[in-house]
């Protein structure tokens, strides 16, 4: 197998290397789509184990984007009572509404390899604008020859935004539910053009 030297697929902007422009698709066997929410007293962390998406690198890195769907179906919280509540129309509806989806319109850079980018996250059929705050943790090769990026990314949502507002009071007081949901990413990506 031909040796895949890592700086043919890589340039220098603003100091910085990035991947040359072209496609990747997300690989799910070493990227993570995880949550955390307020649950009583305590946070709920969560996943989704099936998701798919395309991150598409630009000649001008700003003018970059990604596009992902997610199998709602998949969720993992690593209680299956819990994950069943998860998927019936108390909150996903997983039947009904299987993907739920988020697509980048814009980037903007911060420096040092961070970006905000925004974009549109569809839940229940509801979209909703969601900023990404973006890290480019880098570039490489593999083993097989395949040049790879690494991304991670976070965001918080107001889940009741997208129809998720079941919950129950608690005889303390509050709620057993939070409103705020934390998204964090950590994701590769493997070149296909």
């Amino acid at each position: 197998m031909a040796q895949t030297n890592v700086t043919e697929l890589t340039r220098t902007v603003d100091g910085l290397a990035l991947p040359a422009s072209g496609t990747f698709e997300l690989d799910p066997s070493h990227s993570h789509v995880g949550f955390s929410v307020r649950h009583m007293m305590g946070k709920v962390r969560g996943r989704f184990a099936s998701f798919s998406g395309t991150v598409t690198i630009a000649e001008d890195p700003i003018a970059s984007s990604v596009e992902v769907t997610i199998d709602v179906g998949s969720i993992d919280t690593r209680d299956e009572q819990r994950d069943g509540h998860l998927r019936s129309p108390d909150f996903f509806d997983a039947e009904s509404h299987p993907k739920m989806t988020y697509r980048s319109t814009g980037l903007t850079s911060k420096g040092e390899g961070r970006y905000r980018a925004e974009g549109e996250l569809t839940i229940k059929g509801v979209t909703r604008p969601v900023p990404l705050d973006l890290t480019f943790e880098g570039v490489g090769v593999d083993p097989w020859g395949n040049q790879r990026s690494g991304f991670s990314a976070t965001a918080e949502i107001d889940r009741e935004e997208f129809g998720l507002t079941w919950n129950q009071a608690l005889e303390t007081g509050g709620v057993l539910v939070g409103k705020k949901v934390r998204i964090d990413i950590e994701a590769q990506a493997v070149r296909q053009s």
